[in-house]
């Protein structure tokens, strides 16, 4: 269950491979290259539970650093290439890094981070080092290829996308000290997905993010191969299918909606007999989307519920969810509870806030308070969402809880009208938030991008927004309709497709003294 093996059994097998540049590794170059970090991290004075930080693009030399550091025992965070320098700062001070692997391409946000992370200790940046940063590839290759004689297993500790708030660290220690020990995400993609040797696994999403990164990851333990895209475009991925033979992905629901909006004649185009396995997850998937993409890609699809934070993880098929639409599926890491606010348990088919029992404990970095209020006084643990589960176990999600409207007294959860809207013609991608009201004190309102700027030019956008609020009402109670409808060139959406909607709440509620969501 690591590269270490597959270096052995295996040496001059792929890895992995990125899409673009088709800069690859093989087993054997992937054992030396973590391996030599691993030196370089001891030689650097780094022991087991200390942390480094990572401000990398979609890099051919991700994968050594993570190996690298998880068989010396550290802790490292992969961050998000799209921060402020202030947002940056913050990962970098709070996770408490010694040292920080960067980039060429980063070089600007690496140079202003300089004098506002006073913790680390060293620096390194690849293809080419800026003033205040080593050459990575002249310090690695001055390190021996040898593992180090005290291996023990580190992990990721990533940070929430910061989509309700400030980021924080998500840290749950290794189930066992082995670095090629299993775990219950080896296990799901070992049991459920069929994945081993003969897996090709292509990654459409930056590698900083959970679950692109631990699934990536995950392949490599089982002796796959990955193939890393640099960035996603819909056609190109439809063509990677095709040209690789792959056989398992992950995609997010913003992604299905790219590629089922491209030219029908661009859909035909690739052959996709190969795919055994498209996994979903990371938000809501519409359900008019899913099951047009079931239609074309056939009962492969799959769709989990899961976090960051690792705390359990739910599960169903194309077939199960074609029974029942909307549903998230059943728990196979953890067990569901549904809780009211006072965290007394409700019947089956009441909506609530979802826990996990017995699943993989976890806390926020320096953060008890944030730790205590995801903690139910059972032990359960959260991450926020609101839903409900049937009589045979299956989960269905209503919204978070940060993303509730409290509209004249009733509580809105805008999921319905965003997975309807995004479903009309006119639509390329839209949010549902809550907006300051005198008489009713929020009112929905809806940030829709069009397909095309040019639908809203002058006094078309007027007959576009009366449309489409139309269209809604023909399906949806009014209360859960927007009242009025603004149109973006794009909307702030993380890379993964999870949607900032924290931004976009705070263009309507600046200059108030408080905010009802």
């Amino acid at each position: 269950m690591h590269p270490h093996i597959h270096a052995r059994s295996t040496p001059t097998k792929t890895a992995f491979v990125m899409a673009g540049s088709g800069a690859s590794m093989t087993y054997r170059e992937l054992e030396d290259a973590s391996n030599r970090f691993a030196q370089l991290l001891r030689a650097r004075g780094l022991k087991p539970g200390d942390h480094i930080a990572i401000l990398l693009e979609n890099h051919p030399r991700y994968f050594e650093l993570c190996f690298g550091a998880h068989r010396a025992g550290i802790i490292y965070t992969a961050m998000s290439t799209r921060l402020t320098v202030g947002e940056a700062a913050y990962i970098v001070e709070n996770c408490e890094a010694r040292l920080i692997v960067t980039s060429r391409a980063m070089a600007d946000l690496a140079a202003q981070l300089l004098p506002q992370t006073p913790g680390v200790t060293t620096r390194l940046m690849l293809d080419g080092a800026a003033p205040g940063h080593e050459p990575y590839e002249a310090a690695v290759a001055a390190m021996p290829a040898e593992r180090i004689s005290d291996e023990t297993a580190g992990g990721d500790m990533l940070y929430s996308s910061g989509t309700t708030g400030r980021p924080k660290g998500v840290w749950a220690p290794p189930d066992a000290p082995q670095i090629d020990a299993t775990g219950p995400l080896i296990n799901v993609c070992q049991n459920l997905y069929r994945m081993g040797a003969d897996t090709i696994y292509l990654s459409p999403a930056p590698l900083y993010h959970a679950a692109p990164l631990r699934w990536c990851l995950t392949t490599m333990r089982l002796g796959g191969t990955c193939v890393v895209m640099e960035h996603f475009d819909a056609e190109q991925y439809l063509h990677l299918i095709e040209k690789h033979r792959v056989t398992h992905t992950q995609l997010v629901p913003t992604m299905f909606v790219r590629m089922l909006k491209l030219p029908p004649e661009a859909r035909r185009r690739h052959a996709l007999s190969s795919l055994r396995v498209a996994i979903h997850a990371a938000a809501p998937c519409p359900i008019p989307v899913k099951r047009e993409i079931i239609e074309w890609w056939g009962p492969v699809v799959w769709e989990y519920y899961a976090g960051t934070e690792g705390n359990g993880m739910t599960m169903v098929g194309a077939e199960e969810w074609m029974k029942r639409p909307g549903t998230v599926g059943r728990a196979v890491i953890g067990k569901l509870k549904v809780c009211d606010d006072d965290g007394a348990e409700v019947p089956a088919g009441t909506p609530g806030t979802i826990y996990f029992a017995e699943g993989r404990p976890f806390n926020y970095h320096n953060d008890p308070d944030k730790t205590a209020s995801s903690t139910h006084r059972l032990g359960w643990t959260t991450l926020g969402d609101v839903g409900y589960v049937d009589g045979d176990g299956f989960l269905f999600l209503t919204d978070r809880k940060a993303h509730m409207i409290i509209s004249g007294g009733v509580n809105v959860y805008p999921q319905e009208a965003e997975n309807l809207l995004i479903t009309h013609p006119a639509v390329l991608d839209c949010a549902v938030i809550g907006v300051p009201d005198d008489d009713l004190g929020e009112a929905v309102k809806a940030v829709v991008q069009p397909r095309d700027m040019s639908l809203v030019e002058g006094d078309k956008a007027g007959t576009l927004e009366a449309e489409l609020i139309a269209f809604c009402r023909a399906s949806l109670s009014p209360i859960k309709c927007p009242k009025s409808i603004d149109f973006a060139a794009e909307l702030p959406r993380h890379p993964t497709g999870k949607l900032y909607k924290r931004l976009l709440r705070d263009r309507y509620w600046e200059g108030r003294a408080n905010k009802l969501v």
